[in-house]
């Protein structure tokens, strides 16, 4: 029997009202990127269909993106190995399994939790900025992006792995 989706499974504990979306998508990317690739052929994750991006790319890019809202939404500059790892999202390397794609977001998802306990109806709406340009925002701006960009790629990761599979 199908679950719920996480948004029609009521609160997440622990976690403000306020970051219940964001909480949800995020639980809801994990579960299901887990489903699509416990089984995924590890000899297509790196291949393009067509000029679109793998399916290895938008795995690596869900844990790249929250970790970089993360630190935005904590108030920090990205590190040195943030921006390499931004810079390799997507490159072909054979030693990145699908499981080991999931882990990491797992564990990503995990720290976003847990930094969303740490808000309150105060703190979220604290004012916070974005990349080199500083671009003005806050941290519920940023922790829904998260959410929301990673449904994003679950949906674009989604049609590239179902076209890859059947063909």
């Amino acid at each position: 029997m199908p679950q719920e989706e996480f948004w029609l499974s009521g609160p997440v504990p622990d976690i403000p009202v306020l970051a219940q979306p964001a909480a949800h998508a995020l639980l809801q990317s994990l579960r299901e990127l887990k489903e699509l690739l416990i089984d995924f052929p590890e000899e297509q994750l790196w291949k393009n269909v067509g000029e679109r991006a793998s399916v290895g790319f938008h795995a690596q890019h869900l844990t790249g993106v929250l970790d970089r809202l993360l630190t935005y939404a904590k108030g920090k500059e990205l590190t040195s190995e943030q921006f390499i790892y931004l810079k390799n999202e997507g490159t072909p390397n054979t030693a990145i399994t699908p499981i080991a794609l999931i882990k990491n977001f797992e564990a990503k998802v995990e720290e976003a939790l847990n930094y969303f306990k740490t808000l309150n109806t105060e703190t979220i709406l604290t004012n916070r900025t974005v990349g080199r340009k500083h671009l003005p925002t806050n941290i519920l701006g940023l922790i829904f992006h998260a959410g929301e960009h990673s449904q994003r790629h679950i949906g674009q990761l989604l049609v590239t792995a179902s076209f890859l599979k059947e063909n």
